[in-house]
């Protein structure tokens, strides 16, 4: 079959077009999973109806996918094994993407029934641990060795952090609010009717702000998965940047050039073709800091870079095949430079910044997020943010507290939130909207001494730490029987 002008195989483009499905029905289920707590307190404070939240909470997601800078798409990435992200349109790449597609569409959608406000974050990531250490023992590898634990700390501290930020910093706010601004009607419960058309406006903006940073934060997860699906099955269209004209490819090259005397310092020997992929591989895959045969493979990549883009003018000029090798080429060079960097392994400072700058000439030819993919995730998550959303809302709106939501409490919550989910957003982490705002909602209720109802805080604990470990499983068993059913059934190696 013809697709984006390459020929592939009718089983490999039936599993393309599975695969994004895949992808696109994830972020439908999170439009109506994570989204309806943006919506929550507007539609409990009487602030809008909920058709009009829905619409305005799925029309600033749009917005935020639309706007966002890819940062958390490819930190999302970076925690999948190293060889199944360089070979993606392989067998194993496939059941990579359909296992941890499927384990997170179906916890996502088991919480969602259950009324549970369990994350998204945490249910993927659980796939991707899931996925490695499947990978690494099906690949007769070291348990464990499929996973990037230094990124996962970094990954799983940011969710970790960030509900307790929402919890305190929600309560401190109402504290805060309850001393500075004396307007009995913020504090009161709803009684059926919309507040003052100031309160209307302070809600509709927090409400915004939250939908806004959860599109940019959360529909970057599913741009980075789709990305990754169409690099690997069809690297002529999608493995460089197509936007990528003569200077920056001429950059890259004088770059290259330029750092090669730096990463000598640090090597006697020069590894070239498949010994420098090994070497780089095993670096990522592992906490350890570089070692001289690190930097001798970083020296042998650095060359071929060089070397290929001689008289280059664009990605164009390069065959198919080639792309695809001179994306794994960049990708393991670039990836690599960034942990030396992160390692403090290079010491002068001078240096140092030569490498930042060079290794983000090389990250911007392969991280990169087509306009239409992005169109494409904001549909679906705008989607499934008008059609799921009462099951979450009832559970923030009612059944957190003792005592109805005020109005106070709800803006206290979502100014919170929108900051926290901002903030990470920034620094390309993951976070989960749901946590967040159950949180900071929870801190405004014990702030407020309003009581909190420990069925409902069971209920999010017991999800908040069992999805994980489910997801681990799920992605696990789930890679392990689609890998045997694509290899032995289909024939795709």
């Amino acid at each position: 079959m013809h697709i984006f002008g390459q020929d592939v195989p009718f089983v490999t483009a039936l599993f393309l077009m599975l695969a994004l499905g895949l992808a696109l029905s994830f972020e439908f289920v999170n439009g109506f999973h994570d989204t309806a707590n943006a919506v929550a307190t507007v539609i409990y404070t009487h602030t809008l109806e909920p058709v009009y939240a829905v619409i305005l909470s799925g029309l600033w997601n749009l917005i935020g996918v639309l706007t966002s800078s890819g940062l958390v798409a490819f930190s999302v990435v970076s925690l999948l094994p190293v060889e199944l992200v360089l070979n993606v349109g392989s067998g194993a790449g496939f059941a990579m993407v359909f296992s941890l597609l499927i384990s997170a569409i179906i916890w996502n959608v088991g919480t969602w029934y259950l009324g549970l406000p369990a994350s998204s974050s945490h249910t993927l990531i659980g796939s991707i641990m899931g996925v490695g250490l499947a990978n690494a023992m099906l690949s007769s590898h070291v348990f464990g060795e499929g996973v990037n634990w230094a990124k996962a700390r970094e990954v799983f501290s940011s969710l970790l952090v960030s509900p307790i930020m929402g919890f305190f910093g929600a309560a401190i706010l109402l504290l805060l609010l309850k001393a500075l601004v004396r307007q009995p009607a913020l504090y009161k419960s709803p009684e059926g009717k919309a507040p003052p058309m100031w309160i209307r406006g302070l809600l509709m903006l927090t409400c915004t702000g939250v939908s806004f940073f959860h599109g940019s934060n959360d529909g970057q997860k599913g741009m980075g998965l789709l990305v990754l699906i169409l690099v690997g099955v069809l690297p002529g269209g999608f493995a460089l940047n197509p936007a990528a004209g003569p200077a920056d490819i001429q950059k890259i090259a004088n770059d290259a050039r330029q750092v090669e005397p730096l990463l000598l310092k640090h090597t006697p020997q020069i590894l070239t073709t498949q010994d420098a992929t090994n070497e780089l591989s095993a670096y990522l895959k592992t906490t350890g800091v570089a070692s001289e045969k690190t930097f001798g493979a970083l020296v042998g990549r650095n060359r071929e870079v060089a070397i290929e883009l001689e008289g280059r003018s664009s990605f164009s000029d390069l065959t198919v095949d080639q792309r695809k090798g001179f994306r794994s080429d960049i990708y393991l060079l670039s990836e690599s430079i960034a942990k030396l960097i992160k390692q403090h392994k290079i010491s002068d400072p001078a240096e140092a910044k030569m490498l930042s700058k060079y290794q983000g000439a090389l990250q911007k030819e392969t991280k990169y997020i087509p306009v239409w993919v992005k169109f494409a995730v904001a549909i679906a998550l705008g989607c499934g943010t008008m059609i799921g959303w009462k099951r979450i809302v009832v559970t923030v709106g009612e059944k957190i507290g003792k005592e109805h939501l005020t109005y106070a409490q709800g803006a206290s919550a979502e100014i919170v939130a929108m900051a926290t989910i901002g903030l990470a957003d920034k620094y390309g982490l993951p976070v989960s909207t749901t946590h967040v705002l159950s949180s900071g909602i929870a801190g405004t209720m014990a702030a407020n001494r309003s009581g909190l109802q420990g069925d409902t805080l069971r209920n999010i604990l017991l999800a908040w730490v069992l999805t994980l470990p489910i997801c681990v499983l799920l992605g696990a068993g789930i890679f392990s029987a689609s890998l045997y059913v694509i290899l032995h059934v289909f024939g795709l190696s």
